[in-house]
């Protein structure tokens, strides 16, 4: 599907360059972007009602006002579009939209639906909870996390504080929370939102989580309900379905899941990010490279410039991986220390 979607740039944008003899390149650019989103849009396939899930023994029955996408579309737009790692998006078992929203509205929420298979959570633990002291230990342990995101060359994360208290409805087994993050170093005025729900089984636990802004905190509030109520595990796989002579035990109890120690085997990659105005428009950019070259070499047009893009535009690691085919990382701090991310 990438190829296609490159291919519709290309062929676009050719066709603007040679009914034009003198080219506004930002002009150009800014169709070429149009072009591709709606080539982009137009290859998604949504459905709506009864989703089996492709792991986890559990379903979604989605209702109206709401949209499914499925697995391999999701994991292509979570790595490729949003610009998170593979291992991220690799756990995507699809993506739960509002109905009037779709993989580019910058201004809403979408939930990852994941699976994991860690066993049965026991839940003794969650009237005790004191969220206040959990939160002081998932900022102590941010510390680490941080040394390794920047190692590998992603901006920091940090908690600033709970945007939803975690509460655990124990009667139907779920838990949710939110938390409020900083992405990089420097402040931001709208910050990260990562709202969190998990679903506990008799073998896992699953997972809907909300990446967006915290202005999309609202929209994501007034839907939660409805969003709870869509997931369910099939006969025999719900927590009241659990063996203990059969059955694994998981070695979290609820104040794990919310600290996130059950994920600790992507480690720093845990946070899902929506980077919907810095990435894929970029993908277009470095294409527009391609097209220059393109324009020059094919269509022997020698005069006029070529589109350039300099490290304002793109920076090095992305524009170079794109020239590679190979997938973006996250923008640097300080290569974009002025624009906030949409996650």
């Amino acid at each position: 599907m990438r190829n296609f979607l490159y291919l519709a740039v290309i062929l676009f944008t050719t066709l603007q360059l040679k009914a034009q003899k003198k080219v506004d390149s930002s002009v150009v650019e800014e169709e070429a972007i149009n072009a591709y989103a709606d080539s982009l849009r137009g290859a998604m396939k949504y459905k709506t009602g009864l989703v089996t899930l492709s792991a986890g023994d559990a379903q979604l029955n989605v209702p109206a006002g709401f949209k499914f996408l499925g697995k391999e579309q999701s994991q292509f737009i979570i790595e490729k579009i949003y610009g998170n790692p593979p291992q991220i998006a690799a756990e995507a078992l699809g993506m739960i939209f509002p109905e009037k929203s779709d993989i580019l509205t910058e201004n809403s929420y979408v939930f990852i639906v994941k699976y994991e298979d860690v066993g049965f959570i026991k839940d003794d633990d969650a009237e005790h909870m004191n969220y206040d002291d959990l939160k002081k230990q998932i900022i102590e342990d941010e510390v680490k996390t941080n040394e390794e995101r920047k190692k590998n060359g992603y901006r920091t994360i940090h908690l600033i504080d709970w945007a939803q208290k975690p509460f655990y409805d124990k009667e139907h087994k779920v838990l949710h929370w939110a938390k409020e993050l900083q992405v990089g170093e420097q402040p931001s005025d709208n910050n990260t939102l990562n709202y969190e729900v998990r679903i506990l089984g008799k073998k896992g636990i699953l997972s809907l989580d909300a990446v967006c802004s915290m202005s999309e905190l609202p929209l994501v509030k007034a839907d939660i309900d409805k969003v709870l109520k869509m997931a369910t595990f099939t006969e025999g796989n719900a927590y009241a379905d659990f063996d203990p002579k059969v059955d694994k035990v998981a070695a979290w109890t609820i104040g794990g899941l919310i600290a996130g120690k059950v994920l600790a085997k992507v480690g720093f990659f845990a946070v899902i990010l929506k980077y919907l105005a810095v990435i894929w428009k970029f993908l277009v950019v470095a294409a527009m490279a391609v097209i220059g070259f393109i324009r020059k070499k094919i269509l022997g047009k020698k005069d006029e410039p070529s589109y350039q893009i300099t490290t304002t535009e793109v920076p090095d690691t992305v524009s170079e991986e794109i020239a590679q085919d190979t997938p973006p990382q996250h923008p640097s701090s300080e290569e974009h220390k002025d624009t906030p991310p949409m996650v």
